[in-house]
């Protein structure tokens, strides 16, 4: 021995050697994801708030068309309204001249009329304006109320007073002491009567009747519902 030390011998190229943890030739070296289990968890949490959020914007967006709706059906309903019910309070207004009319016919007694040929001539033409002021206003679409004889129905008629009649039905509307007016379908007054009683009673018509809704009701009417 010459006391010199034996040198260990590298490989080429300086590498490592086998199974100092290195790839060591032929051995690919494996990639390294970029995404931890802590990013799959907040990717999962931020496509459940997507989820969420597009629900509730869905749900605001049917909301706003079916109110959308709502208020085209009401703004029709309210535009066939007005056409129709417009002239309430003029037709109101004009009732009053229909009833003064039918007053001053009423006020001259018929014999007088007969023995009276110029005030015939005066009564029948006030005669032939009331029947053209009536006319005119079905026209516009009232009509009137003139129950006499039919059964009295608080919706279109005003009870003033009562008559005793053993003779006639009880509830009978026994006279008219002023006619009722209508609008469409509306109540635009109320005939005033005198209802007879003491007679039989009237049967009563089969199933709920609907109220009618007055001139100047905007809400549509509730019917009446059984137990």
């Amino acid at each position: 021995m010459n006391g010199k030390k034996r040198e260990t011998p590298k490989s080429e190229g300086g590498g490592k050697q086998r199974g100092d943890g290195g790839p060591g030739p032929g051995r690919p070296e494996e990639p390294q994801s970029r995404w931890g289990a802590g990013d799959d968890a907040e990717l999962e949490s931020d496509y459940e708030a997507l989820q969420a959020e597009n629900a509730e914007l869905k749900d605001r967006l049917l909301r706003a068309m079916a109110d959308m709706e709502n208020l085209l059906r009401r703004t029709e309903r309210e535009k066939a309204d007005t056409a129709k019910y417009a002239i309430s309070n003029f037709a109101r207004d004009v009732l009053t001249v229909a009833d003064n009319i039918q007053r001053t016919i009423d006020a001259v007694p018929e014999d007088v009329i007969a023995g009276d040929p110029a005030l015939k001539t005066f009564v029948d033409g006030v005669q032939v304006t009331e029947r053209e002021l009536l006319n005119m206003m079905d026209r516009h679409g009232i009509k009137r109320i003139d129950p006499k004889g039919e059964r009295f129905d608080p919706n279109f008629h005003q009870a003033m007073l009562e008559i005793e009649n053993p003779n006639v039905e009880s509830g009978t509307v026994a006279e008219v002491v002023a006619p009722g007016y209508v609008i469409e379908d509306r109540v635009l007054r109320p005939a005033m009567v005198a209802v007879a009683k003491g007679g039989p009673k009237r049967p009563k018509p089969d199933g709920p009747e609907e109220a009618p809704r007055a001139a100047n009701d905007d809400e549509p009417p509730v019917k009446p519902t059984g137990p």
